[in-house]
Parts: C-alpha cells; sequence; structure tokens
C-alpha cells in the first residue's frame, strides 16, 4: 500500500463502490426519502406564510411561524366543525354512487362485447390501481398514512423553525471554493418552491370553491365533497383535474341526464377559467412549468414512487429546472 498507484486505484475503487451503495441505499429508502421531501415542501408552505406575514407584522419569526401555525389548525379544525358530519355523509354517499356507476358502465360494456366478464374486470382494476405505482404498506395503510402525515408536519415545522441552520448544514457538504454558488443555488430553489407551492394554493382555494359554489347553483348532490375533492386534486395539474371530472361526471348523471350535462358544464367551464386566466396570471408571479414536462414527470413519479411520487411531482421537477439553471449559469460564467 505504500505504493502511490496503488492508492490511487484504490481511491478510485472506493469511490465506484461508494456510488453504488448510494444508489442501492436510495433505491431501499426511497419511501423514507419521499417523506423527508414531503416534510421540506410542507417547511417551505410555512416559510412562505412566516415571510408574508412578516410584511405587514414586524415580530420575530417564531411569533409569525407561531400564528400561522395556529391559522393552519384553526382553519382545518373549523373546516370539519361546520361540514364535518356533512363531509362524512357525502363521502360514504359518492362511493356508493361511484360503485353503482362503475358496475353499470362494466355491464353496458361486457353486454357490447368491449370488456370481459365481470370477474376478469375486478382483476383489470386491480391491475390499474397497482400500476398507479408501487405503495408500500407502510404508506398504504390508514395508520401508515397518518403516521407518514405526522411525520412530514414534524419535520417541516422543525426546518420552518430554524431553515439556516439546515442550509449551512448542506453547505458544509460542499468543497469550500463551490459553497457560495450551492448557497445561491439553494436559496433559488427556495424561493421557486415558496412561488410554486403558493400558486397551488391560490389555484386549489380557487377551483374548490368554484366547483361547489356552481354545483350547488345547478343542483347537483353532494357539491360540498366534489368541491373538496376538487380542491385537493387541484395540487396535482392536469391528472388532478382529470379525476375530479370522472367524479363529478359519475355524480352528476347518478341524479339524472340534466344534472350529468350541467356536472360537464361546470368542469369544463372551471378548467377553462382556472385554464386560461387563473394560472396565467398566477405562472406569471409563480413558476411556469410547461404542461407536458409537468405531466411526463408526474407520470414518471407515479410509477417509481407511488402515490406520494405524483403529489410530489411538481416540486421535484421544479426544484431539478432552477439547479440546471443555477449549473448553466456558473458553467457560463466560469467560460468566460
Amino acid at each position: 500500500m505504500r505504493d502511490p498507484l496503488m492508492r490511487a486505484e484504490l481511491k478510485r475503487a472506493m469511490i465506484w463502490l461508494g456510488l453504488a451503495a448510494a444508489m442501492a441505499l436510495i433505491v431501499l429508502l426511497i419511501q423514507p426519502l419521499l417523506i423527508i421531501f414531503a416534510g421540506l415542501v410542507f417547511a417551505s408552505m410555512l416559510d412562505g406564510g412566516v415571510r408574508l406575514l412578516g410584511k405587514v407584522l414586524p415580530i420575530p419569526r417564531g411569533w409569525r411561524l407561531l400564528i400561522v401555525v395556529i391559522c393552519v389548525i384553526a382553519f382545518i379544525l373549523g373546516v370539519f366543525y361546520l361540514t364535518g358530519v356533512q363531509i362524512a355523509a357525502q363521502f360514504e354517499q359518492l362511493r356508493s354512487t361511484l360503485e353503482a356507476q362503475a358496475n353499470r358502465v362494466a355491464h353496458w360494456a361486457a353486454d357490447l362485447g368491449l370488456m370481459p366478464g365481470r370477474a376478469d374486470i375486478s382483476d383489470l382494476a386491480k391491475q390499474a390501481l397497482g400500476s398507479i405505482g408501487r405503495v408500500t404498506s407502510f404508506v398504504g395503510t390508514a395508520i401508515g398514512a397518518l403516521s407518514s402525515l405526522f411525520v412530514i408536519m414534524v419535520i417541516g415545522l422543525f426546518v420552518a423553525m430554524e431553515p439556516s441552520i439546515y442550509n449551512r448544514g448542506l453547505q458544509w457538504m460542499v468543497p469550500i471554493d463551490r459553497r457560495d454558488h450551492f448557497a445561491h443555488t439553494i436559496d433559488a430553489m427556495g424561493m421557486t418552491l415558496r412561488k410554486l407551492l403558493a400558486g397551488r394554493l391560490l389555484g386549489m382555494a380557487f377551483e374548490g370553491f368554484l366547483t361547489w359554489a356552481i354545483l350547488s347553483i345547478v343542483g347537483v348532490p353532494m357539491a360540498l365533497v366534489l368541491g373538496l375533492i376538487a380542491a385537493i386534486l387541484a395540487f396535482v395539474p392536469n391528472i388532478g383535474a382529470f379525476i375530479t371530472g370522472v367524479l363529478m361526471t359519475a355524480v352528476g348523471f347518478s341524479a339524472g341526464v340534466d344534472k350529468g350535462i350541467a356536472a360537464l358544464a361546470t368542469y369544463f367551464v372551471v378548467q377553462t377559467f382556472d385554464g386560461y386566466v387563473v394560472i396565467p396570471m398566477v405562472a406569471r408571479k409563480t413558476v411556469d412549468l410547461p404542461p407536458a414536462l409537468t405531466l411526463a414527470a408526474q407520470i414518471l413519479a407515479s410509477s417509481l414512487f407511488g402515490i406520494i411520487g405524483l403529489a410530489l411531482a411538481d416540486p421535484m421537477t421544479a426544484m431539478i429546472k432552477v439547479a440546471l439553471e443555477q449549473k448553466s449559469e456558473q458553467d457560463a460564467e466560469d467560460a468566460a
């Protein structure tokens, strides 16, 4: 080992072995890593609220964070206190309605010879749901989902309390001559993520409220729960809008042809107004991701990482986009 050539070869082999071990660990720990990333996304949401509150209320950051957390908890508890019973009843009604509509469509398709028998239809449904992505039992069970949500909130709260500590910790892992560029990239990623999430939250509130209001006016049943589902699924553009349209149409036609047409018209009105008015206005102030890139990222993330990957596809894409832009700018500066 005193031979310099032997030591150089050993270092090279250790680097390759380290890379292989790192990739293996990422594959084995992908679900916990996604939960940690979701916690960072939640921390960005809290940090955005703290920064926004700081523009009108010049008090220490800890107090502003406390106010934001209290407001979020009060909003959630208030919504479920005022509409919890109604939402629970409508969710059960929605499940029964969707099951009846699915059986009706399956029977109609089987009578026309377009689908196999009912036993095969259930197998196809399981395969279709399984193709969405590999979700481990830790996240797939109800208790696991609640545990994951709790961990995400705790991580996000701790990071939002003192983000500078974690920022410095990441910088220490980078060579000294690259730390300034890395710090600038991290700041750009944080700003992009805050803008993206602010736009998503605004779009979710608008789409959910408008869906509930129009469906209530035209008399479509379960308008409240459909508006809530539309708001939640608006966090995942493209795919979420399609699922919302299918649910609205199924519920509408279960109450009659006129209600089905009204629900379908409501879907097109909300999506058209959202796509041509709200999204362009929000995109100018936030992050303008190309729709094809967003959809491709969602398909890949859902296939690789499951439901959590689908929900986090947009933040991951936005951060990768910022990292590539910053790398390109740094290369241009180095070349000059």
